[in-house]
C-alpha cells in the first residue's frame, strides 16, 4: 500500500498541536456562519502541500475574521470552553460531525476574545448545554523510572513568535487557544511546528521502518504529559490523562519513535478515509503484553521508557465540562 507521508504529517501535526488557555469574557460573533464540512479531497490538500499550499484547517483568527475549518464538534467545544478533549463527557458523534465556522468579530474585540463567542455561538446554534463536575478518575502518572530520567535539557527558553513576521515559503499559520502557531512541512512527510513559548517540535516519516520520529524541544514535563495524554488518545488508548508527577521542573529535548501503524490510527482518528494496514488496530494484532499496556500503544510505551520515565495507574480529581444538551444540526444561519 503507498502512503502519503505529507498527508499523514499534517494531519498529525493538527491533532498534536491541540493546547488550552485561560478563560476570559467577550461579547458575541456579530455575525457567523455554520456549515457541514465537505469531505477533505486529500490528493488535492497533498497536491497543495507539494506546491508550498498549506490546507485552511483548523481555528484561524485574522483581525475581524474568525474561521473554524473542518473540524469536530468535540473540537470546537475543547476551543470554546477551555478544556482537554478527555475532559469532555457526551455523546459518541461529537467527535466525528465536522462543521465549517466562518465568522466575524464586532468592532474593538481581538483575537483573545474570540474562544468565548464561539462558546456562545455553539449554545446558540447547537442549542449546547454544559456543566462543570470534578470527580475521582483513573490517571495515568507519568513518573521517573528506576533507572532516572535520561532527559536533556534545552539550553535556550522558548522566544514568543512575532505574529507580523512574513510567513515563509511551505509554512501555515494557525491560532490556537494557546496562541498562535506556524507550521513548515519539508521533504519525505517531514515538518516542523513553533508553538513561541509552549516549545517546538518536528516529525520525520521513515518509509524504510514504518516509522515517524517526533522531537520536542524546550517543552516542559507537563506538556509532554499532556502530548502523551494526546497520543494515546489518537493511537487506540482511550481518554485516560496522562499526569505529570516526574517533579521535574526544567525544559527539556525529547525524542519518541511511534509505528506506522500509530501514524495511520492517528489519521482515521482525525477524519481521513484511510484503509488499516494489515494486522493493525486491534487488540488480536498486539503482542501478548500490550493487551494490558496502561500507554494503549506499544510503541509509546516504550518511547517513554526510553526517556527514563514510565506511566503507572492512579486516581486523580479530574474537572469534567458534562454535555446535558446538544443537537445534531445548528440552527439556520
Amino acid at each position: 500500500m503507498r502512503i502519503d507521508l505529507r498527508r499523514f504529517t499534517v494531519i498529525s501535526c493538527l491533532v498534536l498541536s491541540a493546547a488550552v488557555a485561560p478563560a476570559q469574557t467577550a461579547p458575541a460573533f456579530e455575525v457567523a456562519s455554520v456549515r457541514p464540512a465537505t469531505p477533505l479531497d486529500m490528493a488535492k490538500v497533498a497536491e497543495g502541500i507539494r506546491n508550498g499550499e498549506m490546507p485552511r484547517i483548523g481555528p484561524r483568527v485574522d483581525g475581524a475574521r474568525a474561521e473554524y475549518i473542518y473540524m469536530a464538534l468535540k473540537e470546537l467545544i475543547v476551543v470554546a470552553y477551555k478544556v482537554k478533549a478527555y475532559q469532555i463527557t457526551g455523546p459518541d458523534w461529537i467527535a466525528n460531525q465536522r462543521f465549517d465556522i466562518v465568522a466575524k468579530l464586532p468592532d474593538g474585540a481581538s483575537k483573545d476574545d474570540a474562544p468565548k463567542m464561539l462558546q456562545a455561538l455553539l449554545e446558540d446554534r447547537f442549542k449546547l448545554a454544559v456543566h462543570r463536575d470534578s470527580k475521582e478518575h483513573p490517571v495515568l502518572a507519568l513518573v521517573v523510572g528506576k533507572g532516572g530520567p535520561k532527559l536533556k535539557e534545552s539550553p535556550e527558553a522558548p522566544a514568543a513568535i512575532d505574529e507580523n513576521a512574513p510567513l515563509k515559503p511551505g509554512e501555515m499559520k494557525l491560532d490556537t487557544a494557546d496562541g498562535p502557531m506556524r507550521m513548515t512541512t519539508g521533504k519525505n512527510g517531514s515538518a516542523s511546528i513553533n508553538m513561541g513559548t509552549k516549545g517546538t517540535f518536528s516529525i520525520s516519516v521513515d518509509p524504510a521502518t514504518a516509522s515517524m520520529h517526533l522531537e520536542a524541544s524546550q517543552v516542559t514535563m507537563e506538556g509532554f504529559a499532556d502530548m502523551l495524554t494526546q497520543s494515546r488518545s489518537i493511537t487506540g488508548g482511550g481518554g485516560i490523562q496522562v499526569v505529570d508527577m516526574t517533579g521535574l521542573k526544567g525544559n527539556y529535548q525529547v525524542a519518541m519513535d511511534f509505528s506506522m501503524a500509530d501514524l495511520m490510527a492517528m489519521a482515521r482518528s482525525a477524519g481521513a478515509d484511510v484503509p488499516a494496514m494489515p494486522g493493525a488496530g486491534g487488540a488480536a494484532a498486539r503482542p501478548a503484553d500490550a493487551a494490558s499496556d496502561p500507554s494503549g500503544s506499544s510503541s509509546l510505551l516504550q518511547a517513554v521508557q526510553s526517556l527514563g520515565l514510565k506511566l503507572e495507574s492512579r486516581k486523580a480529581m479530574v474537572e469534567q465540562l458534562v454535555i446535558d444538551h446538544v443537537e445534531r444540526n445548528p440552527t439556520e444561519n
